[in-house]
């Protein structure tokens, strides 16, 4: 009784997380598109945004990839501790880049607009993602042993 129904709660979200990742895409080249129709476009910016877009839609799409996966994959054919260290290193992956490349689109904005003193946004948002970057290092760190000794490697 509990196994249909978590598996069937999972596939919605799995399907929610693919329909917000498609709709940013649209976004995306919407955003981009009408970027090109205004009269003052800087090419760098519009493309550092587009990108900035399709990462989050990208993180999106993994997220939905990994509670897909996570909740609906048999119990005996895969290793549980392989496949979530291997969804959580790519999400927090997808979200670091993301957060970098936000950092640089507001470094370039205030230094065209010369509001340097709002240059502590942009550093917050840098070492935030390098304590992200840290802390999944810490978890696979961790988790190594887990891996290595599944329980079915124990008997043997």
């Amino acid at each position: 009784m509990i196994k249909p129904y978590k598996t069937s709660v999972a596939l919605i979200f799995s399907a929610i997380f693919h329909l917000i990742a498609l709709v940013l895409i649209g976004l995306s080249i919407q955003q981009f598109i009408s970027g090109l129709a205004k009269a003052d476009w800087d090419l760098v910016t519009l493309i550092v945004k587009s990108i900035n877009t399709l990462i989050i839609a990208l993180a999106m799409y993994e997220l939905g990839i990994g509670v897909g996966k996570e909740y609906t994959a048999g119990e005996e054919g895969e290793d549980i501790f392989q496949n979530i260290r291997r969804s959580i290193t790519r999400f927090v992956g997808t979200v670091c880049i993301a957060l970098v490349l936000e950092a640089l689109i507001m470094i370039i904005k205030y230094s065209q607009l010369d509001l340097a003193g709002n240059l502590y946004y942009p550093v917050a948002i840098l070492i935030a993602c390098s304590c992200l970057l840290l802390a999944l290092g810490g978890f696979l760190s961790l988790t190594r042993d887990s891996v290595r000794k599944r329980p079915s490697d124990a008997s043997a």
